[in-house]
């Protein structure tokens, strides 16, 4: 297994403009706490969907403050509070796609938390690709988490005595938007309880031009 900390040197020799997403659930901000080693400044986006529970937003605000990051908070220009209700796809497209490739525009290396072990389509996962956006830019996609199980994760945050969101206490193995998100309905599998276990990604992680 590459080490994470390698892969992380390696993209950030080559950036210019890297940046890193971040939902601050737990191998988000194991990625965050490693990048800030070495970049404390790198930008760290975050979707503000209008949707997420109130303990992920109070516990984005508490890291941020301790940790100093250079926090963005991305919003869709017309939110359309609800939209889930009648449709879950236009609805992450408006609140989270549509702004994150907007955002990621201005930047040259994307820094995600992706593993493979969290879903069936995510199982070929590269800790490094290219990526292209919807306006056609080109640019490198860093995973440096791919080949960590949860077990990494929560071991690594355990030795960095790195506090965690709370909702993983009641039960969420994968948390997003609070209509979206429950549970785990299947307790082998981390993200059945998004969607109601109806779609796996909410597009952001698809190649644009596959779509």
């Amino acid at each position: 297994m590459i080490d994470p900390h390698q892969i992380i040197a390696d993209a950030l020799a080559g950036a210019t403009r890297p940046c890193v997403t971040s939902s601050f659930q737990a191998e988000d901000v194991a990625l965050v706490h490693m990048l800030r080693e070495v970049r404390p400044d790198i930008p760290v986006l975050f979707l503000e969907t209008f949707h997420h529970f109130a303990e992920t937003l109070a516990y984005r605000d508490d890291i941020a403050r301790r940790w100093h990051l250079n926090l963005v908070n991305l919003k869709a220009a017309e939110p359309q509070i609800g939209l889930w209700q009648t449709d879950t796809t236009a609805c992450c497209a408006r609140h989270k796609v549509g702004p994150l490739f907007a955002a990621l525009d201005a930047h040259d290396v994307w820094f995600t938390g992706l593993r493979r072990e969290q879903s069936p389509s995510r199982a070929n996962l590269q800790p490094v690709e290219d990526f292209r956006l919807p306006s056609g830019r080109l640019l490198r996609k860093i995973s440096p988490l791919a080949a960590w199980t949860n077990k990494d994760v929560w071991a690594y945050a355990k030795a960095h005595a790195i506090p965690l969101l709370p909702l993983y206490d009641r039960g969420y193995t994968s948390i997003g938007c609070e209509p979206c998100t429950s549970p785990p309905l299947d307790p082998e599998n981390l993200r059945s309880g998004r969607w109601q276990g109806k779609k796996l990604e909410c597009g952001i992680h698809i190649q644009a031009n596959d779509e």
